[in-house]
C-alpha cells in the first residue's frame, strides 16, 4: 500500500527539484526525506528516482506515480471536506493567506462577515506573497488564500491547487500620461521575485526600455508616498489607490491585476472554505473598483 505522506514527498521533488529543497518545504532533515523516498520505492517496487551523486531526478515511472499522486490527494481532500461537511457547520481554525492589498482593505469587511455568520470559525491570517502561496496550500500551513494575477505575468499553474475568480481591477502610472512618458524617470517597484514586480518590469520592456529602478517598496501607500515625494514612478492597482497623496496624479493604463481565491484541489467542498469563499464574494460589492 503507498504512504499518502510519502507521495506528498514525491510531489514536491517533482514541483521543488533537490531534496534539500523539500526537506526545508516540509521541515524534515535532508536524510529523512530521502529515506522516506527510498521506502516509497520499495513500497512501489519500481525505481523511482535516478541518483547521480547529490543529483536526483525522476524516472519515467517516478513521473507516473507523480501525476496519480494528484488524484490520490484530491481524493483525500475530498474525503475530509466530507467528513468536515458531516460534523455540521463551519467552525474551528482557518487559516487564510492574502496578499498586503487583500488584507488591508478586503479582508477586515470578509471577516466581520465570516465571524458573524459562523462564530465557531476562527480565522487566522497571515499575509504572503501569491508567489509563495501554492508552497503554502501544498504544505497545510494555509487553507485558503487571496492571490492576485496580472497582464504580462502568465498565471502561475499547479496541478495540486484550484482557484476561483473574485474581482478584477485597474492599473494606474503615477505622475506620468503613460508608461512610455516615464522611460527616463526613476522608478519604484516591489521587491524581485514578486509578481507585482515582474508586472512592472515587463509593462516598461512593452513599452521598449528597461526601468531605472531605484526603489524596491512592497507596500502600496509607502510606494505612493515615496512618488509624492518626487522619488520616482510607480504602477499600482486600483485597490491601493482610493486616496493618492496630495501631489499624486494618477493614469488608467489599459492593463488589469485580477483577484482569485485558491484552495488545495479537491478542497473546495470543505465547509469552512465555501464560507470564507461566501464572504469574500459577499465583501466585494463594497470595494472601489472603478
Amino acid at each position: 500500500m503507498l504512504d499518502p505522506r510519502k507521495l506528498h514527498l514525491l510531489r514536491e521533488l517533482a514541483r521543488r527539484g533537490t531534496i534539500a529543497a523539500v526537506a526545508e518545504a516540509v521541515t524534515f532533515t535532508p536524510s529523512a526525506v530521502s529515506q522516506q523516498l527510498s521506502a516509497l520505492e520499495r513500497e512501489a517496487g519500481v525505481r523511482l528516482l535516478e541518483r547521480t551523486g547529490r543529483t536526483v531526478t525522476l524516472t519515467p515511472a517516478g513521473h507516473l506515480l507523480v501525476e496519480h499522486a494528484h488524484a490520490v490527494l484530491e481524493q483525500l481532500e475530498r474525503a475530509s471536506a466530507a467528513l468536515a461537511a458531516a460534523r455540521g457547520g463551519p467552525s474551528g481554525p482557518i487559516r487564510i493567506g492574502a496578499f498586503p492589498t487583500a488584507a488591508r482593505v478586503l479582508l477586515p469587511p470578509a471577516l466581520a462577515e465570516l465571524t458573524g455568520a459562523h462564530p465557531g470559525l476562527v480565522p487566522m491570517v497571515s499575509e504572503i506573497d501569491p508567489a509563495d502561496v501554492s508552497a503554502a496550500l501544498r504544505a497545510g500551513e494555509l487553507d485558503v488564500a487571496l492571490v492576485h494575477e496580472y497582464d504580462f505575468v502568465p498565471p502561475v499553474t499547479d496541478a495540486s491547487i484550484e482557484a476561483e475568480p473574485l474581482f478584477g481591477e485597474a492599473m494606474y502610472l503615477t505622475d506620468r500620461p503613460s508608461i512610455a512618458a516615464a522611460r527616463d524617470d526613476a522608478w519604484i517597484t516591489n521587491k524581485p521575485g514578486t509578481l507585482c514586480h515582474t508586472m512592472a518590469i515587463r509593462a516598461c520592456q512593452a513599452a521598449g526600455f528597461e526601468p531605472d529602478v531605484r526603489h524596491h517598496v512592497d507596500d502600496f501607500d509607502t510606494v505612493l508616498a515615496f512618488a509624492a515625494a518626487g522619488q520616482g514612478v510607480a504602477i499600482v492597482p486600483r485597490l491601493a489607490a482610493t486616496a493618492p497623496p496630495p501631489g499624486v496624479t494618477l493614469t488608467r493604463l489599459p492593463l488589469g491585476r485580477r483577484t482569485l481565491v485558491a484552495f488545495r484541489r479537491g478542497n473546495g467542498e470543505h465547509p469552512a472554505i465555501g464560507a470564507a469563499v461566501a464572504a469574500f464574494r459577499a465583501a466585494v460589492p463594497r470595494l472601489s473598483l472603478r
